[in-house]
């Protein structure tokens, strides 16, 4: 970290300016972009989808596309200009001194070639070492970046690794040269909150262990948060914002940065004091910029001189600098999405007295059958127990939230509900009728009372088909309006989702992930069914569009005052959405009460796993750190006893391995399957601190 003025930075980036040669024109992708990294300090940089972050990080290692061009500015790398450099002089620096790490460790690895081969490869190129030495630094460095069993990690291809382990592997490649400086773009994005706080404790340990320079790249806040010492914010190709991290949270000056801020849901607020804010509009095309700020469009604090004047970076209090007109403005108003911004609108009263859904040890078994060999070798058909006896009721008008790491189950359950997956065994009982059979053999009433929206938008809306054709089928197949009327009907839907009647005419490739979302949701609510259920709808979107597509969903259920069921590792958006919580671990349920119950001890060790992992964007939190180690057991084999005994940091003994553990229940109907006695669980204290608590114990779990 940056620890006096006459410190020099290891990286300085002055005037960076990027553009792109496309059959359109000229494409100004970088704009007078200036920032610099000291060593052993971390750097963000933040925005949406389409801003410039991932080309400035391109133009750092001199990975630029041929149809792009550096039009001016400097890259001083250690006091040599990047830019100038040969191919062959960059060459002997990248993978080096200068590295970088991609958010897809697949395009960093090859499928075709072992671990160690890959690493060691690294190694050869950059430094003359024998093979003893090559080999030894690979296993210390695979044990740095906290892989077990190195030797054995060494002798695997890829696809024998979790994305987590590929992620470290990948982190480990970068620092193996003790890179000066670590170029990080999007590293943990997919991963499950688990491994994702796994990786980011790789990195926070790595940066103090080799004293590099980090460029962190994220469109999420919360992460950057957690990782950074000073931030960046990029819009439309330019910066508008750099700050510490403290000041940039805590009180943003552009009204972009304020705007992102307010899209994040923390674990102050819920919808039912606070509405989250999403940023209105979009991030301007390159070909179509506005004549003044580029923000302006999209600024609440916008004025007429904003249209006509574009503003520069100027520097402000404590040598923070900010691009905006009316900065002095912005300070002065509230983050929108606190306690003290807008508040939120009246949310449907779950009905205790009615349920919409029942479910009563279901069990969703896959069969795994041997190939022809290994039947010829005797090997025995096995059966993967994706879901096995969950028990589950929900409330009419009511929000469950359903949360665990990936092979927990959750999908597997919500597609047996839904009927896309046959259950082995159990009962589901849908407004009083039961439905535990495949999606064919249900009534058509049912069908239409019950639907799904999937994580991927691009695998269930029809490429050939409009927007009026995917709304309009629905609306026919159900007869909520006469045909008369579909047209009209399709109109309000597009509006209730903040799309125009421009859409209608647009097939799924003419739009962006968001709106692609934002229909999916819409033909799902068409119908006005009884049951929605989400999988994970907003995993894979940008932090402004995330927040706009929650706020959507999270306004129509109330409107309709429609039952919903949402899947999700981010335990975050779980918090502000939602009334009930499962929380789920290898096919079974581990603990169930309200959001509020939840959220405070007594918890599940599980559960204060999960909640210990989630990023807050607030840097002044503290909370207690808790690490689980290794990945879920297959469910192909899950363990005996407590199936959470292999990874659990409070585990008291063989009465874990080799028995179930009982189901408590508090007065309220908030229960935990564990062991340990409810008494210990409520004395245990909240993971989540308010500011400026630092939690009395803190303990680094590792089984």
């Amino acid at each position: 970290m940056k620890s006096d003025g006459a410190a020099q930075p290891v990286l300085r980036v002055e005037d960076l300016q990027v553009t792109y040669e496309t059959r359109r024109g000229d494409v100004r992708a970088v704009r007078d972009v200036s920032f610099e990294v000291f060593q052993g300090e971390s750097f963000g940089l933040v925005g949406e989808s389409g801003c410039g972050k991932s080309t400035a990080a391109f133009a750092l290692m001199g990975y630029l596309s041929r149809n792009a061009r550096i039009e001016g500015g400097r890259v001083l790398f250690q006091g040599e200009n990047v830019l100038e450099r040969t191919e062959r002089e960059l060459q002997s620096i990248r993978g080096n001194s200068l590295a970088m790490i991609y958010q897809d460790p697949m395009s960093t690895l090859n499928p075709s070639f072992r671990i160690g081969d890959q690493l060691r490869e690294v190694l050869a190129t950059h430094t003359r070492t024998s093979d003893e030495e090559t080999y030894t630094r690979c296993i210390e460095m695979l044990d740095k970046v906290h892989i077990p069993d190195p030797a054995r990690v060494m002798e695997r291809y890829p696809h024998q690794l979790s994305g987590g382990q590929l992620q470290r592997v990948v982190i480990g490649m970068g620092l193996l040269c003790n890179p000066a400086v670590l170029i990080m773009d999007e590293p943990t994005t997919g991963l499950d909150v688990t491994v994702e706080a796994s990786v980011l404790d790789t990195i926070r340990d790595l940066r103090q262990k080799f004293d590099s320079g980090i460029v962190y790249i994220s469109h999420n806040l919360s992460v950057i948060a957690r990782v950074c010492d000073r931030v960046g914010v990029m819009y439309a190709g330019e910066l508008v914002e750099k700050a510490t991290v403290h000041d940039i949270f805590l009180n943003p000056l552009h009204p972009y940065a304020r705007g992102l801020i307010g899209c994040v849901p923390g674990f102050t607020a819920d919808k039912h004091s606070a509405m989250l804010c999403s940023i209105p509009g979009r991030v301007p095309s390159a070909h179509e910029m506005p004549p003044g700020c580029l923000f302006e469009p999209r600024c609440p604090y916008a004025t007429d001189a904003c249209k006509e004047e574009h503003p520069s970076l100027r520097e402000v209090d404590g040598g923070r600098t900010v691009r905006c007109l009316r900065w002095e403005t912005v300070a002065e108003g509230q983050i929108c999405g606190t306690g003290d911004g807008p508040k939120a609108f009246t949310c449907a009263v779950p009905d205790y007295e009615t349920s919409v859904l029942e479910v009563s040890g279901l069990r969703s078994y896959y069969r795994d059958k041997p190939s022809w060999i290994g039947s010829l070798l005797g090997k025995e058909e096995k059966c993967v127990k994706a879901v096995d006896g969950v028990s589950l009721n929900l409330k009419s008008h009511a929000v469950l939230g359903i949360v665990g790491e990936s092979g927990c189950g959750k999908s597997t359950l919500a597609k047996t509900i839904v009927g896309l997956v046959s259950p082995t065994d159990g009962k589901i009982e849908f407004l009083g009728e039961d439905i535990a059979r495949a999606l064919e053999k249900r009534p058509r009433e049912i069908l239409e009372e019950l639907r799904m929206v999937f994580q991927n938008p691009n695998s269930t809306l029809n490429p050939m088909q409009t927007v009026d054709e995917i709304l309009g089928r629905p609306l026919k197949l159900s007869r909520v309006v006469p045909r008369s009327e579909i047209k009209e009907e399709i109109r309000r839907w597009l509006a209730a989702v903040n799309l125009d009647e421009s859409y209608m005419d647009r097939k799924p490739r003419q739009m962006s992930g968001g709106e692609k979302q934002r229909v999916a949701i819409a033909r799902a609510f068409a119908s006005r069914p009884e049951l929605v259920i989400c999988d994970e709808p907003v995993s894979s979107l940008d932090v402004s569009v995330k927040c706009s597509v929650l706020k959507t969903l999270l306004t129509i259920q109330s409107a309709h005052g429609t039952s919903l069921a949402y899947i999700s590792h981010d335990l975050s958006v779980v918090h502000f959405l939602c009334d009930y919580i499962l929380v789920m671990y290898l096919g079974r349920i581990c603990e169930a009460g309200t959001c509020r119950e939840i959220f405070r001890p007594p918890y599940h060790p599980y559960t204060e796993a999960l909640l210990s992992a989630v990023p807050v964007p607030d840097p002044t939190i503290h909370r207690k750190r808790i690490r689980l180690e290794g990945s879920v057991p297959s469910a192909l084999n899950p363990p005996r006893g407590c199936r959470f005994h292999t990874r659990c940091p409070r585990k008291i003994g063989m009465v874990c391995e080799t028995e179930q553990p009982p189901v408590r229940e508090t007065k309220s109907g908030h229960a935990i399957a564990c062991h340990i006695p409810l008494a210990d669980l409520e004395a245990i204290e909240p993971v989540i601190m308010g500011r400026g608590e630092a939690p009395a114990e803190s303990q680094a779990a590792s089984v």
